[in-house]
């Protein structure tokens, strides 16, 4: 039975002052999850929930004596058998009206939106986000599926009317669907990033099969009962869990005409190679991946609000965002009041279970992400580490310290290299200038930030950074925080596959390939 409870509407903007009920709500579904810990789930195909090949543990990395569920491991068979639904399901589902569609996908969201609570729990629990995160994320990808829902009414499914050379031609350009979409969805937003592309997708009118992370399986499978109780018809979205392999058979797969991916760079970059052009003509693949994001702070900035917003987009979900802020470039003017504000504001992080409610920073996800942040701190020792760069000792989870080093040597690979860890590295620059051409010299081009009060040096910012999305003065986070319809999110150079944005007018219609239609009657 559904909960009776209060619509709580949900941003990024509105958490930092949320409804009481919010926190009320939150436990309750939390000591549920904590009570039914340890249960099988199955694989979602051609409508219905399937075993595996055998099944993987996916525990807490909170505490890792916490299974959260035993899962179906997809074999390249299943993989395929999927891939075979949604072809199957695909020319009634192309032909279903748009506005049918639409409305389908709508419910989809609301059901989403119903159960955010019970997912967000969820979430925190499998990812180790806080709370406020973990709610944000869910409700995010409610919000991603209305946005497009909007898109193609407001677009009027984009079929429109072209010049006709006579009164008796009629000309026209509409948009249509691919076949068979793939969504390989990342760890970090569970929820945001399975549900957002794969709403998309569908409301575009493709067929979807998608392979979230292995660490994320427990949130995508309530977002695939969504899908189900919401009344799709089978086949025309399914699930897959499992690590790379799965992945690996999804893009291999002959039947898939076209792929939304977000992860590393490298795996992204040898999709795009690979997978765009094994058929032999064009398939699209729509990737965001990564970051190495910096802050700007010029000698007019105000300090205490740079610090704020470095602090909550460097260690906001432990430093687990291709948005996270891991470099800052400070006008040497100011450089040492910046990073004491800064080394304040992180001594007060509490670091501990995510689900506990003055939590800032959860645990980092794995053992292998563990491992890493302790090899980074190793070669952080070139530098002068102000505070953190420890791990945190007598607690059976992944808990690390943030960060904060300085003076890290120019040619430093952790310059380069993003992390996906709680640290950020701070350097003195002697201008703008100098902080803009190290700003823009590496690969990647996703978020940035600058804080300063003089409009010249804002307006000088917006027409030299290379990046997707800019903010300035930002409090709430330097470089993250973008929300559906407020901010767009998409990067430039290495970090994406297409330049095309999320929560923008461009978004929907890479789900989509044109057609011209020229009729004479």
């Amino acid at each position: 039975m559904a909960k009776q409870r209060k619509h709580i509407k949900v941003t990024y903007s509105t958490l930092g002052s949320p409804d009481p009920l919010l926190h009320e709500y939150f436990d309750e579904d939390v000591a549920e999850l904590k009570a039914n810990l340890g249960k099988s789930y199955g694989m979602y195909i051609d409508g219905e929930w399937i075993e595996g090949d055998g099944v993987f543990q996916n525990r807490s990395p909170i505490n890792t004596d916490w299974v959260l569920g035993d899962f179906a491991r997809a074999g390249d068979a299943h993989v395929d058998r999927a891939v075979a639904a949604a072809k199957a399901a695909f020319p009634g589902w192309r032909d279903t009206p748009w506005h049918e569609r639409a409305d389908l996908l709508n419910r989809v969201a609301d059901l989403i939106s119903e159960r955010l609570f019970e997912i967000s729990a969820v979430v925190s629990m499998e990812i180790g986000k806080n709370r406020l995160e973990a709610i944000g994320d869910v409700e995010e990808s409610a919000d991603l599926i209305r946005y497009c829902v909007d898109a193609i009414h407001d677009n009027q499914g984009f079929d429109r009317q072209l010049l006709s050379e006579t009164d008796q031609h009629f000309n026209r350009s509409v948009l249509k669907p691919y076949g068979v979409w793939g969504v390989i969805g990342p760890f970090n937003f569970p929820a945001a990033l399975t549900g957002g592309p794969s709403g998309a997708a569908l409301i575009a009118g493709n067929t979807v099969v998608l392979k979230p992370a292995a660490e994320g399986s427990l949130t995508a499978s309530m977002i695939a009962q969504c899908m189900a109780d919401a009344g799709l018809p089978k086949g025309v979205f399914n699930v897959v869990f499992g690590g790379d392999a799965p992945g690996q058979a999804l893009t291999a797969n002959p039947d898939l005409a076209g792929l939304t991916f977000t992860g590393s760079y490298d795996v992204g970059m040898s999709i795009i190679k690979n997978f765009t052009t094994a058929a032999g003509y064009y398939r699209p693949v729509i990737a965001e991946m990564g970051g190495k994001n910096p802050a700007i702070v010029t000698a007019k900035a105000d300090l205490d609000k740079a610090a704020l917003g470095v602090m909550r987009s460097a260690f906001g979900l432990t430093g687990q965002k291709c948005s996270a802020c891991s470099r800052v470039y400070v006008d040497a003017s100011v450089k040492e009041a910046f990073v004491e504000k800064l080394v304040d504001l992180t001594a007060d992080i509490k670091v501990g279970d995510p689900t506990v409610v003055d939590t800032y920073m959860g645990p980092i996800i794995s053992a292998d992400a563990y491992a890493a942040y302790q090899s980074y701190v190793d070669e952080m020792r070139a530098g002068d580490i102000r505070i953190g760069g420890g791990t945190i000792e007598g607690v059976n989870g992944y808990f690390v310290a943030p960060t904060v080093v300085t003076d890290l040597p120019d040619g430093h690979r952790l310059w380069q290299h993003e992390m996906f860890s709680p640290i950020v590295a701070v350097r003195a620059v002697a201008g703008k200038d100098e902080a803009i051409q190290l700003a823009n010299n590496v690969a990647l081009g996703l978020t940035a930030g600058i804080y300063s009060e003089d409009t010249d040096e804002v307006d000088w910012f917006l027409d030299n950074m290379e990046a997707g999305v800019l903010y300035v003065n930002r409090e709430a986070g330097a470089t993250t925080g973008a929300w559906p319809g407020y901010q767009s999110f998409g990067g430039w150079k290495g970090s994406t596959g297409s330049n095309k944005a999320s929560g923008s007018w461009y978004y929907l219609q890479q789900y989509m390939r044109e057609q011209s239609h020229t009729i004479v009657g």
